[in-house]
């Protein structure tokens, strides 16, 4: 069910424009307007999950979903050898900016550690 003041269930639905580079039955990504790295593609699932401690026992399928999305767009986009970082931010002291379940897939420079 989509929230009417998310960000992302907005681009969902059409009413945001984005560059959507995926998308299937349960989830849809697209390149983030303020890259971290030249790749930055988010995956977001196409139900408002708001973060990971909301996702329940149910939605476990739907994570691994998204994670087997992350590999395939960073495979798309040539990342597999050099390396790429997949990143789900919870709640706001950890990054989340938007509170829509998303997957960063972050590559394309080397990624320092520890992030932040």
């Amino acid at each position: 069910m989509a929230e009417q003041n998310c960000l992302f269930c907005r681009i969902l639905e059409g009413e945001i424009p984005a560059e959507v580079i995926y998308r299937d039955d349960r989830s849809v990504a697209f390149r983030d307007i303020n890259a971290q790295a030249p790749v930055h593609v988010l995956i977001v699932p196409s139900e408002h999950i708001e973060s990971l401690d909301e996702a329940s026992q149910r939605d476990e399928a739907l994570l691994g979903h998204l994670l087997r999305v992350a590999a395939r767009i960073a495979n798309e986009e040539g990342l597999t050898e050099s390396g790429y970082r997949a990143v789900i931010n919870t709640g706001e002291g950890a990054g989340q900016s938007v509170f829509h379940l998303h997957v960063h897939v972050l590559g394309g420079r080397p990624l320092n550690w520890p992030p932040g």
